[in-house]
């Protein structure tokens, strides 16, 4: 996240039968007994809506990833009481029907329509007033930069539509660059120690696989383990805690 703290989520845990026996939940098997189920637990669960909270958002409220966006694009008239110019949001909307696009034809002004969208986190918004629609162009506002194009309204969807990729691609390389400058390796127990303490992240550092050093480690510095990841390091050869042989390359940190 922003502050460098690790949340989890996405995770999935095996209960063995012991909701089942509390519940009293059984099933006849192949051999006509009654057992109780094994169960687990996937918490992929709202959790992801304040992760997506905390590593995008700004001062200005949300800031989305357009794949998962509920609304990709909103449509902001200028001077919408002038003739013609809501008509021309609204074939603006239809041009971009392929994706999730609002009008926003409110009586509130440009201003509020332009602070609502941006704390709502809608990607693009697309601005149309009386010159825009003489030049027969937009003005594209992105809600991650603020960026502002000029575009022509003869290929208004293929801009959006590039400019939405761009967007998803930026935010997710931005997100990663952020937890990399934050990654910080620790190969002794006193430089474990100083970093947890000093720089807000993950700590790569090597384990042992003993409960014992996990506990201290989470006792000394109030950080824990975070990830085994798949493709292994190879940091140390002994245990950042006790020296002992080191078995896994853990990523430590402290925890919402």
């Amino acid at each position: 996240m922003h502050d460098g703290k690790a949340l989890q989520s996405a995770t999935s845990h095996n209960f063995g039968d012991g909701f089942a026996k509390a519940f009293g939940i059984q099933y006849t098997d192949k051999d006509n007994t009654l057992k109780y189920v094994h169960q687990t637990s996937w918490g992929l669960s709202t959790r992801l809506i304040g992760a997506i909270i905390m590593a995008h958002g700004d001062d200005n409220g949300l800031v989305l990833p357009p794949r998962i966006a509920p609304t990709q694009v909103m449509i902001v008239p200028i001077q919408q009481k002038k003739e013609g110019i809501l008509e021309k949001c609204m074939e603006v909307k239809d041009m971009l029907s392929n994706f999730s696009v609002k009008v926003d034809d409110s009586d509130k002004s440009p201003g509020w329509k332009f602070s609502e969208s941006e704390m709502r986190g809608i990607p693009v918004r697309v601005e149309l007033g009386p010159k825009d629609m003489e030049a027969n162009q937009a003005v594209l506002v992105r809600r991650d930069t603020h960026e502002k194009i000029t575009v022509s309204l003869d290929n208004i969807a293929e801009e959006v539509g590039t400019l939405l990729e761009t967007i998803q691609k930026d935010m997710f390389e931005r997100a990663k660059a952020h937890r990399e400058a934050h990654t910080y390796v620790a190969r002794t127990f006193d430089e474990f120690v100083k970093t947890v303490e000093e720089k807000p992240g993950f700590v790569k550092a090597m384990w042992c696989g003993d409960r014992a050093c996990e506990d201290k480690i989470k006792e000394l510095t109030t950080a824990t383990s975070r990830c085994m990841p798949f493709e292994q390091e190879h940091l140390a050869d002994t245990c950042v805690c006790c020296g002992k042989p080191a078995v896994k390359m853990v990523y430590w940190g402290k925890a919402y």
